[in-house]
């Protein structure tokens, strides 16, 4: 069978400063059966200059190491997901550490930045390393400090960085690429508009082509058009979409020849055509090719391609019109 998709719960900023709303974000992520639910934990401070047209909105939603510690564990209490920490400066690397996050991403902003990726890649934990709106120097650079650190358990996670993504953005074709070129198992992380049928099928476009890994942002409500809302999918949507991409695991099957399945075997006799008298055929008659028939019949004899094997051999009996011939009917 196919590896099933790690399917991200992206809470991102959707709880909009709220313990509340966060908890609501996480008891929809662990009913829909997501595999894992991600924070974007900061220290505000060491993030952003407080000159930053945005930092009055960030410093408004911040939450502390206490309410994530705490959500944390109602996690770990509520329902059987892993935790990622997004984290931008180290200080968050040492409160994902203090709650036992089981895997790090790195954003895209930080792929350049040295001191944090190795402070990071030193806690021995997976790594999902954000490429959007990167070049390939730049992450194969990110590549070897994390493995210079010692640390080999490595995800590299593309997504176009626009919220909402339009679709001729997004450039399924160049996660192939990266597979190719890094040989590390690559992830989608899909901004499409919440409200739209592409943030269903561009996923599942991406499952097709082999992808194993989703990245899908996830709300309280969208339509209280909150912060991290446009790229979003309500709590009963987010279920529908890990329902859609288990269907997909499930049709994609195994790359491997198989034996046919019951139904398949059913479908052999109905289906596929067999060789059949064209007329009245006496016993002791010389076949000609002008005899034979292939036809789809009541059950299955030999297949067409043996018309030339049987050509001028001698029935041993008599043979209806539009019956099936044997190789037991035959000398």
């Amino acid at each position: 069978m196919a590896p099933s998709v790690h399917i991200i719960a992206e809470m991102a900023c959707s709880h909009e400063g709220s313990t509340a709303h966060a908890r609501k974000i996480i008891d929809a992520a662990g009913a829909a059966k997501a595999d894992a639910i991600q924070f974007q934990m900061w220290k505000l401070e060491q993030m952003v200059v407080p000159h930053h047209p945005d930092y009055p909105m960030l410093q408004g939603i911040e939450l502390s190491p206490a309410i994530w510690t705490e959500l944390a564990g109602y996690v770990r209490a509520s329902h059987s997901m892993q935790i990622i920490a997004c984290v931008y400066e180290p200080t968050s690397v040492d409160l994902g550490e203090d709650i036992g996050v089981d895997a790090y991403k790195i954003h895209s902003a930080d792929l350049s930045n040295p001191y944090l990726i190795d402070y990071v890649a030193k806690t021995g934990k997976r790594i999902d390393l954000s490429v959007g709106a990167s070049s390939i120097v730049e992450i194969q650079t990110a590549i070897d400090w994390i493995r210079n650190a010692g640390n080999e358990l490595l995800w590299l996670m593309y997504g176009y960085q626009g919220f909402p993504t339009p679709t001729n953005a997004i450039h399924l074709d160049y996660m192939k690429k990266l597979k190719e070129l890094f040989e590390l198992p690559v992830g989608y992380q899909d901004h499409s508009a919440g409200g739209s049928e592409a943030a269903f099928w561009l996923p599942a476009a991406a499952v097709g082509m082999g992808i194993d890994i989703l990245e899908k942002h996830i709300t309280h409500d969208r339509s209280f058009k909150g912060i991290d809302h446009e790229a979003a999918l309500n709590p009963d949507e987010f279920a529908r979409f890990v329902q859609m991409v288990r269907e997909l695991e499930v049709a994609r099957g195994s790359a491997l020849p198989r034996p046919f399945s019951e139904q398949e075997e059913k479908y052999r006799k109905y289906a596929k055509k067999s060789l059949v008298a064209a007329r009245d055929l006496d016993a002791n008659h010389e076949l000609t090719l002008e005899d034979l028939r292939y036809m789809r019949a009541d059950k299955l004899g030999l297949p067409p391609d043996q018309a030339t094997a049987i050509i001028g051999r001698v029935t041993k009996r008599a043979i209806p019109a539009f019956h099936v011939i044997s190789g037991d009917d035959l000398n």
